[in-house]
C-alpha cells in the first residue's frame, strides 16, 4: 500500500506481462481503477472512477469465487477443519434475521466466515449482518460443527 498524502492510498501489483494494475481509495469514499503503461509503470495508461456499489460488484465478479477456493484450500491443511458452503433458502427462519441470531459459534463452534450475495463477498460479517434468501453462508468447522450450522440455518 502506497499513502497518497491529502488524496488517500493505493494499492497495485505487477501482472506476469508487465501491466501495473491497481486501486486508488480516496479519503471521500470513492475508487478508481488504474492500469499503468506498461513501459512507464509511473505513468496511467487507464483509469475508471468507481462509485461503492460498482467497486462491490467487481469485488464480488473477482473476489467470491477466490475467496471460497481460498478458504477451502486452507482448511484442508489443517485436520478435522473444514469449509462448506451452505445456502440461505427462501422460506427458512433466518432470512431477514440476524447472523448474531445464530448463535452459530456458541451453538456448534462453527464459525461463519463469509457471507456471498448476488456475486458480492462479505468478509467476516457482523453479528448485526442480515441475512436475505439466496445467500451463500461459508463456514469453517469440524464435521460436527458444519452439521449443526446446516441444521441451524435450514431448521433455525
Amino acid at each position: 500500500m502506497t499513502p497518497l498524502p491529502g488524496l488517500g492510498t493505493r494499492q497495485d501489483f505487477t501482472t506476469g506481462s508487465g501491466h501495473r494494475v491497481g486501486v486508488i481509495t480516496y479519503r471521500d469514499g470513492r475508487f478508481e481503477l488504474i492500469v499503468s503503461d506498461h513501459e512507464d509503470p509511473d505513468k496511467c495508461a487507464a483509469s475508471v472512477e468507481l462509485d461503492s456499489a460498482e467497486t462491490s460488484t467487481l469485488a464480488g465478479l473477482l473476489g467470491a469465487p477466490q475467496l471460497v477456493s481460498a478458504l477451502t484450500e486452507q482448511q484442508s491443511e489443517v485436520v478435522g477443519v473444514s469449509t462448506w458452503q451452505l445456502p440461505v433458502a427462501a422460506g427458512t427462519p433466518f432470512v431477514g434475521r440476524e447472523l448474531g441470531d445464530t448463535e452459530m459459534r456458541t451453538r456448534t463452534s462453527a464459525s461463519i466466515v463469509a457471507v456471498v450475495r448476488e456475486g458480492t463477498v462479505h468478509p467476516s460479517p457482523r453479528p448485526d449482518f442480515r441475512f436475505a434468501a439466496g445467500d451463500l453462508v461459508v463456514v469453517v468447522g469440524t464435521a460436527d460443527g458444519l452439521h449443526g450450522a446446516e441444521e441451524i440455518l435450514t431448521h433455525g
